[in-house]
């Protein structure tokens, strides 16, 4: 399949250009995805203390992703996200309950047709029997069995100052209750208890009382081996790892990445694998060799500011002029 291809010269064009999109669907194969060996201690950790695994990391360094490895791997399905906002708060883990709703309704309209149950929630409710919880499930939700289930708490840092703090006991004992139904504590079958992962890009600093009950551990940016073994990995048809045009786009990278590059956001493993990708889908990119044109015509997938991409065309010239 093929895409339209943009030459803004005001003149109508029948040029196509190859689809990248079946190319950055693996970027998110969880069995593609390369787990660096502290990282797998830090997992392992984790499972055997049966607590939850604190990721933190640049933003793009595959945090999230190890989730849905993880989950793959041990025959778990599609994780259950929570994806965290400015606005979260703790209750938003385990369900939503659309108050207004419920006001504006009929008195004899059931209150659970207004509630949602979300990730964490979920996950404890599917960790019972069926028949323990069907109560205070909306009809309609499916239950399919008592089951384990992995959740991903994503981006935790995003939430509230209040929302770590606000979670600790359900984090450690993995149990919550529903006020608005009046119900007890739901509490999730010791030999279900879900796996627990949350990532974090540092933006602010977590309380130590929440650290104390996770399992910590900070991604590295990957090496250039580790790299190549990704590109490889999601990448496979990308000419090998030996492949002059992957060998310079690394060197650019890591130039672009340094610390006397002054980036303000650097780019990280899933820009890079865009950029790869955008270079490969253009037709200078078939000869096998990285050159400053190519490089300029694809800079947008590395540099994600006005300032930055002013520094980085700065970095190219120069980085070539070394080449002549």
């Amino acid at each position: 399949m093929s895409q339209l291809y943009y030459q803004g010269d005001g003149q109508r064009h029948a040029s196509l250009v190859k689809n990248i999109n079946a190319g950055r669907t693996r970027y998110h194969r969880p069995e593609d995805y390369i787990a660096e060996p502290g990282l797998i201690n830090a997992v392992n950790v984790s499972l055997m203390l049966d607590k939850p695994l604190l990721l933190t990391g640049e933003p793009g360094t595959g945090k999230s992703q190890l989730a849905y490895s993880l989950a793959w791997e041990l025959g778990f399905g599609e994780p259950f996200k929570f994806e965290t906002k400015s606005t979260s708060t703790a209750r938003d883990l385990f369900y939503t309950f659309d108050a207004v709703g419920r006001f504006r309704a009929h008195n004899d309209q059931d209150t659970l047709s207004f509630l949602t149950y979300n990730a964490l929630g979920k996950a404890i409710l599917f960790a019972n029997d069926e028949s323990a919880v069907r109560k205070i499930m909306p009809l309609g939700m499916a239950h399919g069995g008592k089951r384990r289930v992995l959740v991903l708490i994503d981006e935790v840092d995003k939430a509230p100052r209040d929302f770590p703090n606000d979670i600790l006991n359900e984090l450690e004992y993995l149990h919550f209750s529903v006020p608005e139904l009046g119900s007890d504590v739901i509490t999730a079958n010791p030999e279900y208890r879900p796996i627990v992962i949350i990532t974090s890009n540092s933006e602010k600093d977590l309380p130590d009382a929440f650290l104390r009950r996770c399992i910590y551990y900070n991604l590295p940016f990957p090496d250039r081996k580790i790299l190549q073994n990704i590109i490889l990995a999601r990448l496979g048809e990308f000419s090998g790892s030996h492949s002059p045009l992957l060998s310079s786009a690394l060197d650019l990278f890591f130039r672009l990445r340094d610390q006397g590059s002054h980036l303000r956001k650097k780019p990280a493993t899933v820009e890079l694998l865009d950029w790869l990708l955008a270079l490969r889908s253009l037709p200078e990119g078939s000869s096998g060799a990285l050159s400053e044109p190519l490089v300029t015509r694809t800079l947008s997938s590395l540099a994600k500011t006005a300032e930055d991409q002013e520094k980085a065309e700065e970095i190219v010239k120069k980085w070539f002029m070394t080449k002549l």
